[in-house]
């Protein structure tokens, strides 16, 4: 299978699609999303639904849900996603360097490949350490830190940040009282 049908390829390429760092961007963060804490969903619990996220996203093949979790999984724990149990099992993909038209591209013929692709060409960038999770209790979503400094905790200071800084501060003024 090509790259075009996993969706990245030299015609992406020049369109400025492919290795353009902002689809990689929302790319993993769509795959490192795919379970939603909040909701109680999980993508990857239905091989249907697995494959409807893969074919929206013009991925190729969407493969196994299980070895999706994984990849899931061990990308999530790199981000340093706390978690109970023994660490995820290692995960890997197959991804393959394309030289057409004299421009070599990541491809992959499968979803987890191309988002694997995605992440090591953001890893290669030096983009890696700007996603997260988000530290609030109840909400892990992975999100990707744009501020200057890379500090952000949260991936959203209205909601999330604000409901950990007001338990913060009521637990100190319940200390006070007391």
């Amino acid at each position: 299978m090509t790259g075009l049908a996993a969706g990245w390829d030299h015609a992406d390429f020049a369109h400025g699609r492919a290795g353009d760092a902002e689809h990689d961007v929302e790319l993993l963060l769509a795959f490192l999303n795919t379970r939603d804490l909040e909701l109680g969903t999980d993508v990857l619990d239905d091989a249907g639904t697995w494959s409807l996220w893969v074919t929206e996203r013009d991925l190729g093949l969407a493969g196994d849900p299980d070895e999706a979790r994984a990849v899931r999984n061990s990308l999530r724990s790199s981000l340093g996603e706390r978690h109970d149990g023994p660490d995820p099992t290692p995960a890997a993909g197959v991804i393959r360097v394309d030289l057409s038209h004299g421009v070599p591209t990541l491809a992959s013929a499968d979803a987890v490949g191309a988002v694997l692709g995605a992440a090591a060409r953001l890893a290669v960038l030096g983009s890696w350490e700007r996603f997260k999770i988000c530290q609030a209790d109840g909400c892990r979503w992975a999100f990707y830190d744009r501020s200057r400094n890379r500090s952000r905790t949260w991936c959203s200071m209205q909601v999330c940040g604000n409901r950990e800084k007001a338990r913060n501060w009521r637990e100190r003024r319940a200390l006070s009282v007391t």
